[in-house]
């Protein structure tokens, strides 16, 4: 073999060595990337603790967390193994839209209302935790409220019934 072909052969696999070492680089770094995206999103040990707003469903009060970005409204009321009587989440859209939602993460049964800009609950159902199950909106909405499953039933809440508070007060 000549003294080219051997340098030829040396640049050759000089290059696929440095391609497989960038390679394997590239790879490790985006495992590393995975992996902290993963750690971040399962990251969420506890409960979220967001701040809370007042509403009034006829003679209730509600003290409901408020869930406004997406990350947010992902986590949701996951990891709750009990919530109060008359606290719960609200859940606020930039815009109207049909909203669904499920329980995969969430541990808790919950109540669940779709609501109008004005306060007004367009539709109800009710949660079993941990499914896939999707719960949509009946028309696009931009506030969902989750309570304790139940909730709404018990106090005769339902289709048209009204609640009160900033969020609905606020004029669009």
């Amino acid at each position: 073999m000549t003294k080219a072909g051997i340098v030829s052969q040396s640049v050759a696999a000089g290059w696929r060595a440095r391609s497989m070492t960038l390679r394997s680089a590239l790879m490790q770094i985006m495992v590393a990337a995975s992996c902290l995206a993963a750690g971040a999103a399962g990251a969420q040990e506890g409960p979220q603790k967001l701040r809370t707003v007042q509403l009034r469903a006829g003679m209730q009060n509600i003290t409901a967390e408020v869930a406004m970005t997406d990350r947010e409204r992902a986590i949701g009321l996951m990891h709750r193994t009990q919530m109060g009587t008359h606290e719960g989440m609200l859940f606020v859209f930039e815009r109207p839209g049909v909203q669904c939602f499920w329980m995969k993460n969430t541990l808790i049964p919950l109540a669940i209302a779709f609501i109008d800009d004005d306060g007004t609950i367009v539709n109800t159902d009710e949660m079993k935790p941990q499914t896939l199950d999707s719960h949509c909106s009946d028309r696009p909405v931009r506030y969902v409220l989750e309570m304790n499953t139940g909730w709404f039933k018990k106090r005769a809440l339902g289709t048209g019934s009204k609640l009160t508070g900033s969020p609905f007060s606020a004029t669009r």
